[in-house]
């Protein structure tokens, strides 16, 4: 480019939308300017013609076009600056354009490109053709064009462009740097006050002057990184008091020794602030602290996995905290048992404070700390009549047999009493086999009662083997072979004995304890009777679900804590008026055992009874049914004077749809 004296620059500025094109000449006399280039790049872009609509009428590349982008969004920060006469002149900035080339004109060189293309298809396939051959022309009017898609049509990026294009260019005079016209409009830069005295916004201190000229900006302050939820910032921790520092800590890492923790804290904290910090939000196990318990599941949380309300969860996971007070190893099938959480609760629970050992069980993740147990003597003995208090809740909770606890924690007392794995499994065999000869001779004597009453017909106990293979090495309920010997003519009722049917005493082949009319058979059977009011149909899965939910609103000691299997909620299910519904699954269905498992309310006492066993017959072999084969069976069943809403009802009580399709509650797979 030639000075800007002598350079014949012309400037057309063109606004749009808060957006700026400037178009600058270019010196195609100057000797660093190529014209064969220019020369090319004008005949791409408007080919050989040259009329009004060319881009370059005087056939070389003469401009270039400058399109301006903003910047930053908030410019108030930012000021231009003049410094003459040892004074610094300020300006406020109210918008920042930054100008790039634009590159517009290699669009049209590649349209005439393309337009060039078609014309020589065009033209070889007219020499091919002897004649032209007649074409079919259909006319369409257009139809009158709504608010609506003019609405759109305006809004369109099309006809935006072409509002762009039609926009007249503004053209204007340059002025050099020297010119008159350029001082006089530079003088607007300076401060025209007689003198800096009479401005009263300059008298402040430094700090508060600095504050005024660049205020912190808010959106600066959205625009920062955000950390992942595992990752914590020690920089913004330290920020916190010293009781929040210590819970996050403990929250984060679930286990600590205290040595640790007074590391991650510093030097300069005082360590009995932090003894009193951490026993509200830990308990100590083995020496090492480790988080409590409603610090992870506070009061309105639940489970994840399972629904179960936190406290019932907190009780779980202060019963395997205990557990690791008294042994380092915790076999994770009588946690399970104790508790009745699903294994995935119990893994979780685990997995905050043990590693597990093949055929061994967990064990603690951090070795025993002796040092802090001869160090802090009063810590553990108060930590020691905490525990106290928690074992006695449990054993009333969970109906423990009583254990001790140590009497003293000390580093030699606790190690020496470990008890290895394989001390564990083999204890917990001879255990097995003392249960199973005790159950053996007590199943034998109650099965002489009752062939002696004559209540039910001969039982045989289908005897298995033990395993040894299993994985925590626990004794499990065997299952029943309940054969009645009396042959095919003997009084069944919903795949039970007549006695069991009409709600006998007996629970898995045999009298439950204190008989159909112990209190735990009462409130067992008065919660299946209330829920299968409530939902007609219900998978096993569901149903375990529901009854987890309801033992945690019983308060501690309810006599359902004495434990419910699988097969007694099952044979109670079946006692009261349900029936098991053999839903055909699919091959491949993804459907657990307890899902495959429906049971459905049979008799209420109520008109509906006979739509819902109709409905239930049908899904006995069928998966997935249509509307209009339900209303056909229905109305073949129960008459021609069946309702819509008959219908809609006992499809409400029983079904859910999905793609069209009609599926029992609980099994369909999405």
């Amino acid at each position: 480019m030639a000075n800007e004296e002598d350079d014949p620059v012309v400037q057309e500025i063109k606004p749009k939308q808060q957006k700026v094109e400037l178009e600058m000449a270019i010196d195609t006399l100057n000797p660093n300017y190529c014209r064969s280039k220019g020369e090319q790049i004008a005949l791409n872009v408007d080919g050989t013609c040259t009329d009004e609509s060319s881009t370059y009428s005087s056939k070389l590349m003469d401009k270039q076009t400058f399109c301006s982008s903003q910047t930053t969004s908030n410019t108030a920060r930012y000021a231009a600056a003049l410094y003459r006469k040892g004074e610094l002149h300020l300006t406020p900035l109210h918008g920042i354009l930054q100008l790039r080339p634009s590159f517009s004109y290699l669009d049209k060189a590649d349209a005439k490109h393309r337009e060039r293309e078609a014309a020589n298809e065009a033209g070889d396939s007219s020499q091919d053709e002897a004649e032209e051959d007649v074409k079919q022309i259909t006319v369409r009017f257009s139809r009158p064009e709504s608010e609506q898609a003019r609405q759109r049509r305006v809004q369109s990026y099309e006809f935006l462009q072409k509002k762009h294009a039609e926009e007249p260019w503004v053209h204007l005079h340059y002025y050099g740097l020297r010119d008159s016209r350029s001082e006089y409009e530079r003088q607007y830069l300076l401060c025209q006050g007689s003198g800096g005295v009479e401005n009263t916004e300059l008298i402040k201190s430094p700090s508060e002057y600095l504050m005024m000229l660049m205020p912190p900006s808010q959106e600066e302050k959205k625009d920062e990184p955000v950390a992942p939820s595992n990752v914590l910032s020690m920089t913004q921790l330290r920020t916190l008091p010293l009781a929040d520092q210590i819970k996050i800590l403990m929250k984060n890492v679930k286990v600590m020794p205290f040595a640790n923790l007074m590391s991650l804290l510093g030097p300069s904290v005082d360590p009995v602030a932090v003894l009193r910090g951490i026993q509200k939000v830990a308990m100590l196990v083995q020496g090492n602290w480790v988080v409590k318990s409603d610090i992870l599941y506070p009061r309105d949380s639940s489970s994840p996995h399972s629904g179960v309300p936190a406290e019932v969860l907190c009780r779980g996971r202060d019963f395997v905290m205990w557990k690791f007070t008294q042994s380092r190893w915790v076999v994770r099938k009588e946690v399970a048992v104790v508790t009745k959480l699903c294994a995935e609760d119990v893994k979780d629970f685990l997995e905050h404070m043990a590693v597990v050992r093949i055929n061994k069980g967990w064990e603690f993740i951090l070795p025993y700390d002796g040092e802090f147990i001869k160090k802090h003597p009063d810590v553990v003995q108060r930590q020691h009549m905490l525990w106290t208090g928690i074992q006695a809740k449990l054993e009333k909770v969970y109906n423990l047999v009583k254990e001790t606890m140590p009497k003293k924690l000390d580093g030699k007392s606790v190690p020496t009493g470990l008890v290895s794995g394989d001390q564990r499994v083999q204890a917990a065999r001879t255990q097995v086999q003392q249960n199973y000869a005790l159950l053996t001779r007590e199943l034998q004597r109650r099965k002489e009662q009752l062939q002696d009453l004559a209540l039910l017909p001969a039982v045989h106990v289908k005897q298995e083997p033990m395993s040894d293979e299993d994985e925590d090495n626990e004794p499990e309920e065997e299952p029943m072979d309940t054969t009645p010997s009396s042959g095919p003519n003997s009084s069944m009722a919903n795949g039970l004995p007549a006695g069991r049917a009409a709600g006998g005493d007996s629970f898995n082949g045999h009298p439950s304890p204190g008989g159909g009319h112990s209190p735990v058979a009462r409130e067992l059977r008065a919660f299946v009777e209330a829920t299968f009011q409530k939902q007609f149909v219900l998978t096993l899965s569901e149903l375990k679900r529901l009854f987890n939910m309801h033992l945690a609103s019983l308060p501690p000691g309810h006599t359902l804590f004495s434990g419910i299997s699988d097969r007694m909620l099952q044979d109670t299910v079946l006692a009261a008026g349900c029936k098991q519904i053999l839903v055909p699954f699919p091959p491949q269905t993804a459907a657990s055992p307890d899902e495959q498992k429906v049971f459905a309310l049979w008799e209420s006492g109520e008109r509906s009874d006979q739509h819902r066993q109709v409905l239930l017959e049908i899904f006995s072999k069928n998966y997935r049914v249509r509307r209009n084969m339900i209303q056909s069976r229905l109305t073949q069943e129960c008459g021609e004077d069946l309702s819509k809403q008959e219908v809609d009802k006992v499809l409400k009580d029983c079904c859910v749809s999905y793609g069209g399709m009609w599926y029992l509650k609980g099994t369909v797979q999405s």
